[in-house]
């Protein structure tokens, strides 16, 4: 979308090839819609919450199939918008899967279309485990579309999406067991984030088991375990991955080399092996967000049609999990920072929110500050709370110019928040 449209306004002849609706796996089956249900979670605890404030609130009951009405309502606006921003700017659209037959040579239809440069940007799929009854579980697309809530859900796997998806059963009503092989959720966070987030979540109601993982699945979705023990389910959705969407599509007959998980291999311009094929997105596997994406095409317009080479920047990059509660992180984790600097400051807090007090709430906001002891520098922030996200994109503005953790204590903060925590730690964790 970013690539199609910025290169048309660079003076560029586009043309986009889509067989499905635009907007890719964010606006479809991804961060939107995920999103939406998110916040359709959240109420329980908001509803809880407002008798600690003087409400009287009637027993609260929740209609899955208007969710799902207003969400395809929603996603369907997008849809036109981004098909309609496209035509404004001048792309020419084929409805209908592309395949690369050559350096520059397209089928599409049966028809043949040349261009000077390709461009893919065909994102990924989920993929479920070779195990016998897999068939009979689902991934996070059919998540968005079911025509009914389960009563028990066994959501398999522990990245983002995982936990996402337990979070937001589990807000809905639904008996949540979250089941990982590994021995800490959100591998490649900061270790402590994946704690803490496990006990957090495990205080909301989700059986959060970990070096747990299913070795079979039987009809009427009896589960049995590595370990051996079984239990039933009324659905299944494994979150144990996704696969870059290259088979079929001519690529490597084209000269595009793939990385063995079939990710296209691309330099820091996102140029393929074959000079006039470049790839962005998660179909390259490099860091795969939406933003991130959409960077990758705004730089790679600048190059091809700007007349200004320009590298993507990888480093730094926020990101959040709308888990819940949220956790949001820039920068290195404490490991990934003790490898690359050796001696650090950790800075870290953990506390119960002004809004949990007038209740009986358990839940904890925790921030961490990782800080390279020569230079000063905060090299990374982490959270774990409400509106993690939110928070966490001012401070990576702040992480990205390089600030230290005196213009961090310079900073006067906004009180009472939990964003001022950032600007007040002072005392250095030792442990």
């Amino acid at each position: 979308m970013r690539a199609s449209r910025v290169s048309a306004t660079l003076g560029a002849r586009v043309a986009i090839a889509e067989a499905g609706r635009f907007g890719g796996t964010c606006v479809n089956v991804g961060c939107i819609p995920k999103k939406l249900f998110a916040y359709a979670a959240h109420f329980r605890d908001d509803l809880k919450e407002a008798a600690d404030f003087g409400w009287s609130v009637a027993e609260p009951a929740f209609d899955w199939t208007r969710l799902v009405a207003n969400k395809d309502r929603e996603i369907d606006r997008l849809n036109g918008v981004y098909e309609r921003v496209l035509v404004n700017a001048g792309v020419s659209i084929f409805r209908g899967k592309a395949f690369v037959r050559g350096k520059n040579e397209v089928e599409i239809n049966g028809k043949t279309v040349t261009a000077k440069h390709i461009l893919v940007a065909t994102g990924s799929w989920p993929q479920k485990p070779d195990i016998p009854g897999a068939e009979l579980t689902i991934t996070s697309n059919e998540a968005f579309y079911l025509e009914q809530l389960p009563q028990r859900v066994l959501v398999v796997g522990g990245g983002y999406i995982a936990v996402e998806f337990a979070s937001i059963f589990n807000g809905l009503g639904v008996r949540t067991t979250l089941a990982y092989r590994g021995a800490l959720l959100l591998r490649g966070f900061d270790a402590e984030l994946g704690i803490r987030l496990g006990e957090e979540m495990g205080r909301k109601g989700v059986a959060v088991l970990l070096r747990k993982n299913p070795a079979k699945i039987e009809k009427g979705l009896k589960v049995t375990f590595e370990d051996g023990s079984t239990e039933q389910f009324d659905l299944v959705m494994f979150a144990t991955g996704r696969k870059p969407n290259t088979a079929g599509l001519g690529l490597e007959a084209a000269g595009v080399k793939l990385a063995a998980d079939g990710a296209v291999i691309v330099d820091r311009y996102s140029k393929s092996s074959a000079a006039s094929i470049h790839a962005i997105g998660d179909v390259t596997n490099r860091l795969n967000l939406t933003p991130v994406a959409t960077a990758e095409g705004l730089a790679l317009s600048k190059t091809l049609f700007g007349g200004t080479p320009t590298p993507v920047d990888h480093d730094t990059v926020p990101t959040t999990v709308f888990a819940n509660p949220n956790l949001a992180t820039v920068g290195l984790s404490e490991e990934k920072a003790r490898e690359r600097f050796g001696k650090l400051d950790i800075y870290k807090t953990a506390f119960r929110s002004l809004k949990h007090t007038m209740g009986d709430s358990e839940e904890k906001i925790f921030m961490k500050l990782v800080v390279d002891a020569a230079s000063q520098r905060v090299i990374g922030a982490h959270m774990l709370g409400p509106d993690a996200g939110e928070l966490i994109q001012g401070i990576a503005i702040a992480v990205k110019l390089g600030a230290t953790k005196a213009q961090f204590d310079a900073t006067i903060g906004i009180h009472p928040t939990a964003a001022e925590e950032f600007v007040t730690m002072r005392e250095k964790f030792i442990g």
